[in-house]
């Protein structure tokens, strides 16, 4: 298996920028076709540096990791010149290390907090889980673990949404879209690995799926990145057939590291009555988290 440090190695500064600088199509960006032969896609360093307003030794100086600290105002530049969306710029900047000022994060915390605890137990009609910045799954009730997995049956290792996405054959098979839902973990998941470049657990995931997995490896590789959203995925149960979700994530004040996510139906629909089934289903075939 990769080491965790190599795994994370590629998830730097110079790193994101050739892959963001490969993906801009350049005469959209309003470069002129002078003739010569582009060898590789997207910008050349020298129309970066154009865009951007610096010069082409400190494009090359960024994308070697011979320079890391960047004023907000050349990375505002970049990020203007690259094209980049609202969560590939927090990730440019949160890569990029100018963030002095910001709050020493708290640990990563494993247990679920215990209004957590409660506030499934009360959302009978509604699945939810309770995840930590990694996905891994430290709490459901009775609705989540009939829609999604069985985890008291898991290995409290084998408990993590990205990891059963690409690992686990049930699971990959009840995504309607599996391939769209599993570039979305990826690129959540390389969001969280900017934010936390020293988490040792975060590195070990990627490791693992890094070797385990091709598609994982060659979709990492993009340096594709997303921010928390509200989704709506398609899923094929095996019980209760195929339902349209909306799925949402709540942030907890006093746990920063958890997320409680919820999974819900458009009111009157057929998934609404497939989702009940599976609800009354569940009551009888699997367990709330009790550990």
């Amino acid at each position: 298996m990769a080491s965790a440090q190599h795994a994370h190695s590629d998830t730097g500064l110079g790193d994101f920028l050739r892959s963001r600088r490969a993906a801009v199509d350049p005469i959209e960006a309003g470069m002129p076709d002078d003739g010569r032969l582009r060898r590789v896609p997207g910008l050349r360093r020298e129309e970066l540096a154009m865009l951007a307003h610096v010069s082409v030794d400190y494009i090359v100086r960024l994308e070697q990791g011979r320079t890391t600290r960047v004023s907000r105002t050349v990375l505002d530049a970049l990020a203007d010149a690259l094209k980049l969306a609202p969560d590939e710029r927090e990730y440019l900047f949160t890569v990029a290390d100018v963030t002095q000022s910001a709050p020493t994060r708290r640990p990563s915390q494993s247990e679920p907090a215990p209004r957590l605890r409660r506030l499934l137990d009360t959302m009978t009609d509604v699945p939810a889980i309770v995840v930590n910045h990694r996905f891994d799954v430290l709490a459901w009730n009775r609705g989540g673990a009939g829609l999604l997995a069985d985890f008291s049956a898991l290995p409290p290792g084998h408990r993590n949404l990205i990891r059963l996405t690409f690992l686990d054959e049930a699971f990959r098979a009840l995504y309607g879209d599996w391939e769209r839902a599993a570039k979305d973990c990826v690129a959540t998941l390389r969001m969280e690995a900017g934010r936390r470049p020293d988490d040792p657990a975060l590195n070990a995931l990627v490791g693992e799926l890094s070797v385990r997995d091709q598609d994982f490896r060659t979709w990492w590789a993009t340096h594709q990145v997303r921010g928390p959203s509200q989704l709506v995925k398609m899923y094929h149960h095996p019980i209760a057939g195929a339902m349209e979700l909306d799925v949402q994530q709540f942030s907890v004040d006093t746990h920063p590291d958890q997320k409680l996510i919820a999974f819900t139906a458009e009111p009157g629909s057929e998934s609404e009555k497939a989702l009940h089934f599976l609800l009354h289903w569940s009551d009888g075939h699997v367990t709330a988290d009790r550990l």
